[in-house]
């Protein structure tokens, strides 16, 4: 039964190979990821992951991938010892099996969902996934402010607010009411997972949160413990 939830969002930003000079800059946002990886490796060190992907729906494990699509050759691996090859492993795959490694945890089985996975499949499957720890990957809104991917919403403010304040009261209830019409207009990535997390049965607690929108995509990284 999964007890502890890490929720990250996953930029290749976290990588420090891939942003070169501004390593300084994306600071902040990969050390309170790795913070939230390395509470969940004290729980256990294999781990279920849950991220959406158009690649989806699928699971990944044991295999070996590769940031090179992104810029650098950053091998990382799904688990110890794994060694086949996955050409084109996702993004969200591939910052499961970095921070995987950064914190030395054993394994990590990554469920990749579709996008636009409607609310109530969504919880169905938080409710049947297994393990003891649960990293749930997934961006905010890339419409806040200048930095904007595309351009600015007004409404990437509030909406990323419900979901901090939804993670701050560990409140699924909250993370189920997000809208995923909306969501999909601001390019919110994360809300098809964390409506999977709204779905894992437990009485939970915050004792992680921290959100930031450096470069004009929204960031949440929270801890829950039941």
């Amino acid at each position: 039964m999964i007890s502890r939830v890490a929720v990250v969002p996953h930029p290749p930003l976290l990588v420090p190979e891939l942003v070169g000079g501004a390593v300084a800059e994306t600071q902040a946002v990969r050390a309170a990821c790795l913070a939230a990886a390395r509470d969940l490796r004290a729980h256990d060190v294999d781990w279920t992951a849950v991220a959406a992907d158009p690649t989806g729906p699928r699971v990944l494990e044991n295999v070996v991938g590769s940031f090179l699509g992104f810029g650098v050759d950053v091998p990382v691996a799904l688990a110890e010892g794994a060694s086949s090859v996955e050409p084109a492993l996702p993004l969200p795959a591939l910052v499961a099996g970095w921070l995987r490694e950064q914190v030395g945890a054993r394994s990590v089985r990554v469920h990749l969902v579709p996008p636009d996975l409607p609310t109530a499949e969504c919880v169905a499957l938080g409710a049947s996934l297994g393990g003891r720890a649960l990293l749930v990957l997934g961006d905010g809104s890339h419409r806040h402010g200048e930095q904007a991917v595309g351009r600015p919403d007004d409404r990437a403010e509030p909406f990323d607010e419900a979901v901090r304040e939804a993670l701050v009261h560990a409140d699924t209830e909250a993370l189920k009411a997000l809208d995923p019409v909306q969501a999909d207009e601001l390019g919110a990535a994360g809300r098809a997972a964390w409506q999977v997390l709204a779905g894992v049965p437990g009485a939970w607690r915050c004792t992680r949160s921290e959100f930031s929108a450096p470069f004009g995509v929204g960031y949440h990284v929270a801890v829950w413990e039941a």
